[in-house]
């Protein structure tokens, strides 16, 4: 749990977020998603929206996104054909969908070009989601992986503005400069942090009357 100062914001804020979704059937079938995998041992992270709404905070897109290894990638798929989801293989090798009724789950192996290991199952932490109890990527990694989608294919930074300034003071911000220092796209999203006095970005010169 984070400290007291965060950890209180966060029970201020963690009744809410899926109420403010408005889609209570996505969150069915998210819950499926994890029930399946608990039940089969299979190891998995909640990412995505649904886990920026677990954490307390906001985010502006509309998806449920499972993290978990490649290797378990074939049994995964075969549990919840089984449990009576159908599965997709999209041309990206870096995920494979699945679909309850229409709604599509994605189940990434590779965010960001990084494959997932044990050492990102060790990096979440256990968030109930609508009373349901699961790993949950934390909102460092969360932020990093928002940041590091960023390219000259898409960069619209207004997406990643409400994860941020929701989860600011969960968020390791000296670690997601690190992480995300090779990419120039990650540092300018940083910069509007500091110009809009979100976080301060220890690359940008101290503006005057800044404490």
């Amino acid at each position: 749990m984070p400290g007291t100062g965060v950890g209180a914001a966060y029970h201020h804020r963690r009744e809410t977020p899926m109420a403010e979704r408005g889609d209570e059937s996505l969150v069915h079938t998210l819950k499926k998603v994890a029930a399946v995998l608990k039940q089969e041992e299979i190891p998995f992270a909640l990412g995505g929206s649904f886990a920026v709404y677990a954490h307390g905070g906001h985010s502006s897109e509309h998806d449920v996104d499972f993290l978990i290894r490649e290797v378990d990638v074939e049994r995964a798929l075969e549990a919840l054909v089984a449990a009576g989801f159908t599965a997709e293989r999209p041309p990206e090798d870096w995920l494979v969908k699945v679909f309850d009724d229409g709604r599509m789950v994605d189940l990434i192996h590779r965010p960001i070009e990084t494959p997932v290991t044990e050492e990102t199952f060790a990096d979440t932490m256990v968030r109930p989601v609508d009373a349901i109890h699961m790993p949950v990527l934390s909102a460092t990694q969360l932020m990093v992986h928002k940041l590091l989608s960023f390219s000259q294919h898409y960069c619209d930074f207004a997406r990643g503005l409400p994860l941020a300034r929701s989860l600011r003071e969960q968020i390791d911000w000296e670690r997601v400069r690190k992480e995300t220092q090779h990419s120039p796209y990650a540092e300018a999203f940083l910069v509007l942090l500091d110009r809009l006095d979100v976080v301060p970005y220890s690359g940008t010169p101290q503006r005057e009357g800044t404490p």
